[in-house]
Parts: C-alpha cells; sequence; structure tokens
C-alpha cells in the first residue's frame, strides 16, 4: 500500500502536485516495482482524503512523462525504469567557490570603465516611438526569421548612414549584422583555412585574441610604433589578416595617419589572401576635430573588412554590430550560413532602422559627443591637479577612454588590491598586453573611461585613485 502525507496547509503546493512528486520520487527510488499496479483513482483519494480529481491530475501528468502507463479497463501500471548510476535524489554537490557569481551591483562602487556606457542620456521616449512604430509597420516581419544577415531594410539604412558619416562604400548586401564584434568575428574566421594567420595589435582587443587563439589559428601580437600597427613587423610575420583599430587604437587611443594607412591597404593588395579588418568601434565621437575617415574609405582593392557596433552610441546590451565583406568574402559566407538563423532581436533592429530614418539617432549622437566632450574635459583637468607631475595623460580628443601613465613604486598587483579596497572599478595596460608581461619600472599605465561616471562622482573617483596609486 502506497502511504504517504498530503499537507493541507495554505502555503503548501497543489494537492495533485504533491501526489504526482511522492510517486514520482517512489518509483524512481524503486519503492514501487516496475509492472507494479497503482491503487485506483478512488482508492488512492479515499486513502489519502482528497479529491478524485487530484489524483487524476497527477495520474496523467506521469503517464504523460513516461512513469506510469495504462492498460484500458485494468488501470495503472508502473513503467521499467532503471537506476540512476549516481542514485536518484542524492544531494547536489557544492559549487566549487571559483564557479560562484555574486550580485551585478555593487554598492558605493564608482567606475573609471572603458566598457561601461551613460545609460542616464539615453532618449528611451524616442527609442519606445521607434519601437512602436516598428511593431506597427514590421509585425509580419516579426513573425519570421529574418534573413541570415539581417532584414534587408535595415541593412540598407546602416549602408546609407555609414556611407555618409564614414565615407564606407559597400551594398546593403555585403553587410551582416550580428550580436556583437566577438560573434561575427567568429563567423568570419571560422570559414578559414586552419593554417591561417591573424596578425593583431599588441596591446590590443584581449578578447578578439583569445577568440581567435580558441579557433586554433596562428595568432601573431605585433608592437604598435607611434602610427599604430609596426608594418615592419606585418611584412615579417607575413599574416593572411590583419585586425586593426586605425581611428581610435585600442586601448592606447592612437589615431593611425594617412601614411600608415596606405602602407597597410598596399601591402594588402600585393597578394589575394590578404585582407585587413577594421574594427571602427567608438569613431562616433571625436571632439574638437572632423571625423576620421574609415581605412575602408580608402581601400581600391576590395581588402578591408569593416566592423561597426551600435554598442557605444546605444546601449551594449542591445547587441547591435555589423561587418561589410569584400565580394569574395560574401560569396564564401553565404555558402557557408545560408541556414544561419539570424541570433539580433528583429524588433530591436527595426527599432533602430526607424530610429536613424526619424534622424533621432543623429540628434543622440550630436547630444552624447557634447556630454562626452565636458566629461572628459573634467575628467583630465581633475587628474592633472590632483596627480601633477606624477601623471602623463594621452591627450588624443577621441572615443570614450584614454591612456595614462603614474609615475608610482607600485606594482600592477598591488594596484588593483588597493582600488577593490577603495572600491574604484580601473584597468591596467596589463589586462591587454597580449602574450607578454608589463615590464617592470617606475611607471604603471591605466586605461581610463569616462562615459559612466557621473560628473559629480569625478572629484571623488580621482580621490580614491589617488589613495590607490599615491
Amino acid at each position: 500500500m502506497i502511504k504517504f502525507h498530503i499537507d493541507q496547509s495554505e502555503n503548501a503546493n497543489y494537492i495533485y502536485q504533491q501526489v504526482y512528486e511522492k510517486l514520482k520520487r517512489f518509483i524512481l527510488e524503486h519503492k514501487i516495482s516496475a509492472d507494479d499496479k497503482l491503487p485506483s483513482k478512488r482508492q488512492l483519494a479515499n486513502e489519502l482524503g482528497i479529491s478524485i480529481n487530484s489524483v487524476a491530475t497527477a495520474y496523467e501528468q506521469l503517464l504523460a512523462e513516461g512513469y506510469i502507463y495504462t492498460i484500458e479497463r485494468k488501470g495503472y501500471f508502473v513503467e521499467d525504469i532503471d537506476h540512476f548510476i549516481s542514485g536518484y535524489a542524492r544531494k547536489a554537490d557544492k559549487l566549487p567557490d571559483h564557479l560562484k557569481e555574486t550580485s551585478d551591483h555593487k554598492e558605493d562602487w564608482l567606475s573609471l570603465s572603458h566598457i561601461k556606457m551613460d545609460s542616464t542620456k539615453f532618449p528611451f521616449h524616442e527609442w519606445m516611438k521607434s519601437q512602436q512604430k516598428a511593431i506597427n509597420q514590421y509585425s509580419s516581419e516579426l513573425s519570421k526569421i529574418t534573413h541570415p544577415q539581417g532584414p534587408f531594410t535595415v541593412r540598407k539604412t546602416i549602408s546609407d548612414m555609414i556611407g555618409l558619416t564614414r565615407g564606407v562604400t559597400c551594398e546593403p548586401e555585403q553587410i551582416v549584422i550580428g550580436s556583437g564584434t566577438q560573434p561575427l568575428i567568429n563567423q568570419l574566421m571560422t570559414m578559414q583555412p586552419t593554417n591561417t594567420k591573424v596578425a593583431v595589435e599588441n596591446p590590443g582587443y584581449s578578447r578578439i585574441f583569445q577568440l581567435l587563439k580558441s579557433l586554433k589559428l596562428e595568432v601573431l601580437p605585433i608592437t604598435l610604433d607611434k602610427e599604430g600597427m609596426d608594418i615592419r613587423e606585418v611584412k615579417a610575420s607575413n599574416p593572411h589578416f590583419l585586425f586593426v583599430t586605425p581611428s581610435h587604437q585600442f586601448p592606447t587611443g592612437t589615431i593611425m595617419p594617412i601614411s600608415r594607412r596606405v602602407e597597410l591597404l598596399n601591402w594588402a593588395a600585393m597578394r589575394e589572401d590578404r585582407y585587413i579588418i577594421e574594427d571602427d568601434y567608438d569613431s562616433e565621437f571625436k571632439y574638437g576635430t572632423y571625423h576620421i575617415p574609415s581605412l575602408q574609405s580608402l581601400d581600391q582593392n576590395h581588402r578591408v573588412i569593416y566592423v561597426g557596433t551600435f554598442s557605444k552610441t546605444l546601449l551594449p546590451s542591445f547587441r547591435i554590430s555589423y561587418m561589410i565583406l569584400p565580394p569574395k568574402l560574401l560569396e564564401m559566407y553565404r555558402h557557408h550560413y545560408s541556414d544561419w538563423i539570424q541570433g539580433s532581436n528583429s524588433l530591436h533592429l527595426y527599432t533602430l532602422h526607424d530610429f536613424i530614418q526619424s534622424g533621432e539617432y543623429a540628434k543622440h549622437i550630436k547630444r552624447m559627443n557634447q556630454h562626452y566632450k565636458m566629461k572628459r574635459k573634467q575628467l583630465v583637468e581633475a587628474l592633472r591637479l590632483k596627480f601633477q607631475d606624477m601623471i602623463h595623460i594621452n591627450d588624443i580628443p577621441a572615443g570614450l577612454h584614454f591612456l595614462a601613465t603614474f609615475h608610482t613604486d607600485k606594482s600592477y598587483n598591488e594596484i588593483m588590491d588597493k582600488a577593490q579596497g577603495e572600491k574604484l572599478e580601473i584597468y591596467t595596460i596589463r589586462r591587454f598586453l597580449l602574450e607578454s608581461e608589463a615590464k617592470k619600472s617606475a611607471n604603471i599605465q591605466l586605461v581610463i573611461g569616462f562615459a559612466s561616471i557621473k560628473q559629480d562622482q569625478i572629484a571623488e573617483a580621482v580621490e580614491r585613485l589617488y589613495r590607490v596609486i599615491g
């Protein structure tokens, strides 16, 4: 006879759920044997003092999941289920400490991160208006799986915009929309032969470096000179792809001059299997200068793969990036990814389309340029005033971060430990050195971001930084 207690208190689970859970456990622990007949619904209901409907619902759920089977006019029987090798209902293993996570919210912390954006200035009202228009106009498209490269309408809008703002020459068909630069580069490089060599800037974007390494490609860190990636090292290493950030080198901030751009383009044009990946991640933000034309705008031989993102201008959580493929690589892409399901949020993409077409995107960029310009100026002045001769700032008026060198006898480990104690989020150059360590010297370098710090928090952030480094 099956015996168990039903909790009929106000806070207990539904009665049918209790019956279902108890019987399931009995079956899996083999306290009821295979092919044993279960009590009739009426009998079990009487024994437990509950309604027949509760038992019937529990039996139907067990039947649907395969724990029991039924024989017409004979009743319900237990299925023959193997024992779990590890034992059913064992206590869950304790998660190792190094895998545990804490809340994303850090109380009383201040951030000089280059990653975070200023969400307080985002025009949510205008974005929601564009989203409602997208729902009204594209409701049919939203019910479908879109083109692997993203909706053509959105690609056309992006193509027109970057043609005007970045001088990029392309057709909408060449654009591939993705949920970030990493997924797009992953798609691009997965198509390449295993003997492909990729040269990357050092210091540079460590996430891309690790991605390329994980794909088992030969990845070659190339040192930087005052004009960007060292062309002599490029020629000596003879890679198939160069990954560069010419408009605002990450993380040093260097803007690649026209002479070096032409050198790289000419190098790429000398062989059919050479390409340059141009990561134009924050070119929308220039302070006191005109926008620097993209490297792709100078390309006459279809050698540049242009990668852009809306993570810096909108919000990183929207996950909208894109790459522009030369015709030869576009053919290869369509062959490899004809069955690819587009990973970006279609509603966000159609909202972006209207946001750009309505002129709200351009207004937002203009406002944010002015806002970031003032915030950057305030932070630079506060740092110079506080640190005096202890600091040198690589003061290039572009992007959302700058490189600062501090004279100190503290090590990078000491700096990071003290920053933790001061509740100050900072990033050192060590994070971006690829396969090399920071040289021991009387100086340390920080990549200082200013997008997310509030203006009334700048003075306190600088004070904390002084206590960390001073």
